[in-house]
């Protein structure tokens, strides 16, 4: 029962640091990509939905990307949830489509974007402790019905415990990786 509970602790770790290392993909340095846009949401009949099921996203160029909805009423839709998202993007219209020029950073942009960067790592942090909480939890509650003894449960949370400090330390390193990537011109 431990093992798998630690098991299964570990593999949800481990896909927090997948989805944390995906999200700072999307962060980009000045290119474009159209991954860029996939965590924007547009208000789709009521409805919040990301940008690329309500529209193709295309690149145009190595710094601009094209956006065409496939609803014509939602061209101002898309264009408005773009401009809104934490990206600071500033999108054109032309006609249906909608151009996405990537700004040049500035060192101010690098600046927004390593905290960009950080509140995702802080975000993965709270979940990997989450998971910690959970495990420690199913843990009590085991010894709480005499399924094991108490120093399985000791040793088992100080496992769960070292395995929080392994990744959270991994976390850091992949967020000092990618603020060094950001703030070289």
């Amino acid at each position: 029962m431990i093992a798998e509970l630690k098991k299964t602790t570990e593999t949800k770790m481990q896909k927090t640091l997948e989805a944390l290392k995906n999200d700072l993909q999307k962060v980009r340095t000045g290119r474009a990509h159209t991954g860029l846009l996939d965590h924007v949401m547009v208000d789709y009949y009521g409805s919040p939905v990301p940008v690329n099921q309500v529209a193709n996203v295309t690149l145009v160029d190595s710094r601009t990307l094209g956006v065409q909805p496939w609803e014509k009423n939602m061209v101002g839709k898309v264009e408005k949830a773009i401009r809104d998202s934490d990206l600071g993007l500033n999108p054109a219209t032309q006609g249906e489509l909608i151009r996405v020029p990537m700004p040049m950073l500035t060192e101010e942009r690098r600046r927004d974007l390593t905290k960009v960067v950080k509140q995702e790592g802080e975000g993965a942090k709270v979940a990997i402790r989450n998971l910690r909480r959970d495990a420690n939890n199913h843990l009590k509650d085991a010894l709480k019905k005499g399924e094991i003894p108490e120093d399985d449960e000791r040793r088992a949370q100080d496992d769960v415990q070292k395995m929080t400090d392994k990744h959270i330390a991994e976390i850091d390193k992949m967020l000092a990786a990618k603020e060094a990537e950001l703030m070289q011109v």
